[in-house]
């Protein structure tokens, strides 16, 4: 069964795969240029003491990214 949240949400060592990202043009460019692209999987790799910014990694290479970008990602994972 697949379950949809936020990019933020999922845990440490979870995989999820991409489903869209809704933010402004500029962001959305952004995160496209980092490898952040529909059906990719995007795996949780390291969370900073206070969750803000989270490292993933996508594509081969690690990414940080804050919170306040993660939120506006929908990524699905297997229960």
């Amino acid at each position: 069964m697949k379950k949809i949240l936020t990019l933020d949400k999922i845990k440490v060592g979870q995989t999820a795969k991409i489903l869209e990202i809704n933010s402004n043009y500029n962001l959305k460019r952004r995160l496209l240029d980092l490898g952040i692209v529909k059906d990719s999987d995007i795996k949780c790799e390291f969370k900073s003491p206070f969750n803000d910014p989270t490292a993933y990694f996508i594509k081969g290479t690690t990414i940080a990214l804050r919170e306040e970008d993660a939120i506006n990602i929908r990524v699905s994972i297997d229960e």
